[in-house]
Parts: C-alpha cells; sequence; structure tokens
C-alpha cells in the first residue's frame, strides 16, 4: 500500500476523497519538526506539501523511497527541481486552482490602499468624523502593471479591467504576437520594465523568486515609481527590498504597500522590526492564494495528481 505523507494543511475532504486506500500520514504540523519529518519520510511514496516545507537536501535524502511530490500552490521555489529530476520525482504543483484567489487579494487591496477610509472605524465611533482626512482615491481610471503575465496575472488583468482600470504588463517569456495580450476585456499593453514601473498607479508582482527577479523591486526601482503609487507582491518574498519599501511609505513617496511574501517566514522580531509604525502598510502571512474555496481546489487538484501518479504507473 502506498505510503502518503502530509506535512502541511490541506482540505481533508480531498483526502477522503482522492487518497483513499493509501497509508496516509496527515501531520499539518510536521513542517515545523524536522526530525519527525524526516523520519517520516524514510519510507514515504509520496509527499504534498505546501511552500514551507523544504523539499531538498537532508529531507531529500532521507525519503530513500519518494516517487512524487504534490504542491498545495504553484511555486516551485521551496522543492530542488534539478534533484528530483535526476532521481526520477514527479513533482505536481497545483496549476490554475488559486488564480482567482489571488487577482481577488491584489485587486482588493489595490482598493482598500487607494481609498484609505478603513481605519477610522475607533475615530468615528468617538464622534470625531474625520470626512475631509478619509477622502481617498477611486481605482476607475487608474493603471495597473503587472510584473510577469503569467495565469494568476491574467486572472488580474481581467477583473482589473471590469473595474475601469488600464492594464500593462511586463513579461519577457510571453511573445509579442500571444493572444494573451489581447482578452475579451480589452487590450494589455506590453511595456518594457522600467517604463512600467514609471507609469503604474499600481504594481503587481507575479514572477518566481530567481536570481534575475531576487531584489528586483528595489530602492532605486521604488524612487521610480510615479508618487503615491501602490505596490502589491503576493508573489514571493526576495523579490522585493522589504527595508526598501517601509522607508518609501514612511517618507510618503509610496502611497500604499501590501506584502503577502517575505524573504523569510514566517517573520521573527528582527525581520519584522523594520515594519514597526509604518503607515499605509498591510501585512498578510502568504494567504493570498489561500481562501476557502481555493483551498479545497488545490488540495484535490494536488491529491488527484499524487493518486494517478502512484496507481497508473
Amino acid at each position: 500500500m502506498p505510503k502518503v505523507i502530509i506535512s502541511e494543511f490541506m482540505d481533508e475532504a480531498a483526502i477522503a476523497a482522492e487518497l483513499a486506500g493509501f497509508d496516509v500520514v496527515y501531520d499539518p504540523g510536521l513542517v515545523d519538526r524536522p526530525n519527525d519529518l524526516a523520519a517520516a519520510v524514510a519510507e514515504a511514496d509520496a509527499l504534498i506539501v505546501r511552500n514551507r516545507t523544504q523539499v531538498r537536501g537532508a529531507l531529500l535524502a532521507a525519503a530513500r523511497d519518494l516517487k512524487v511530490v504534490g504542491r498545495l500552490g504553484v511555486g516551485l521555489d521551496n522543492i530542488d527541481g534539478a534533484a528530483c529530476r535526476d532521481r526520477g520525482i514527479a513533482v505536481y504543483p497545483a496549476t490554475g486552482a488559486n488564480d482567482v484567489a489571488v487577482a481577488e487579494y491584489v485587486l482588493a487591496t489595490a482598493m482598500l490602499l487607494l481609498r484609505g477610509a478603513y481605519g477610522a472605524t475607533a475615530r468615528v465611533a468617538a464622534g470625531t468624523w474625520p470626512r475631509n482626512a478619509l477622502m481617498g482615491r477611486e481605482i476607475s481610471g487608474k493603471r495597473l502593471g503587472l510584473v510577469g503575465f503569467g495565469a494568476i496575472a491574467r486572472e488580474t488583468a481581467q477583473r482589473a479591467a471590469a473595474l475601469g482600470m488600464a492594464v500593462a504588463a511586463h513579461d519577457p517569456f510571453v511573445a509579442e504576437g500571444d493572444p494573451a495580450w489581447n482578452p475579451a476585456t480589452g487590450p494589455v499593453q506590453r511595456q518594457a520594465l522600467e517604463a512600467l514601473i514609471a507609469q503604474s498607479d499600481v504594481l503587481s508582482l507575479h514572477v518566481p523568486l530567481t536570481d534575475r527577479t531576487r531584489g528586483l523591486i528595489d530602492a532605486a526601482a521604488l524612487a521610480r515609481m510615479p508618487k503615491g503609487a501602490i505596490l502589491i507582491n503576493a508573489a514571493r518574498g526576495g523579490v522585493v527590498d522589504e527595508a526598501a519599501v517601509a522607508e518609501s511609505l514612511r517618507a510618503g513617496h509610496l502611497g500604499g504597500a501590501a506584502l503577502d511574501v517575505f524573504d523569510r517566514e514566517p517573520l521573527d522580531a528582527s525581520a519584522g522590526a523594520v515594519f514597526a509604525d509604518v503607515p499605509n502598510l498591510i501585512l498578510t502571512p502568504h494567504i493570498a492564494g489561500v481562501t476557502q474555496e481555493s483551498n479545497v481546489r488545490v488540495s484535490a487538484v494536488t491529491a488527484a495528481a499524487v493518486r494517478r501518479h502512484l496507481t497508473e504507473r
């Protein structure tokens, strides 16, 4: 009977429906107990993870019989793809299953930061009535810049167009003649990165963390953004210089920022200190792609892929 180890949270109904008949160990706390995890994978045929379990080095060495890794999400920077290929270990991301969740996160945070009216509950209840101070901006008519134009960015572009935004994107891997630039909701302008940064009212990142993208949005890039612009990173930590974002917000150049991903996750007291008392900042714990609905979809897609791999070979 194939053995499946699940080291992070997923939808239990998907486990029951797709992995029935397998020897399943579902322990979402394993990710925080590396010795227990290494022992658990020693005889595992499959390992299902989110983004925190590091499938590389000692863990891969301990998983002597591993045949397949299911990734509850789309980013693969926590998985040593080359080592998996060398050993014939298949890796299945849940491509497309959380696109809507991330797209909605991007636009919801952009609207919240542009409008700026939603943090006044205590003052309104106390009778302060700060109407003039809370006169924010509309998203309609603003320019959305997408760094990367894959599936999630395209979902974001469609929803942004419906809200009246002009949309542009930079992606050297999407050819100029690709039909993705002309969706039914209206054309997306293909731009060079420098121009995109300089002209976007809202800049949203949709790139993996690679040697080329690490530190892509640094202090110099932030300085080129229009004054009052909004930055959203729901892609990968390390793409953005977090200290530079905090400084730009404090200086009043950036109008707002939402960071869902960080160079070090979870943030510890030292890494989080840079964000203390920074205005117009939203921090969330790598949750943009995780909703009740997307968790069901991601879990089902991943569990089904693992089942197929173990039963059809």
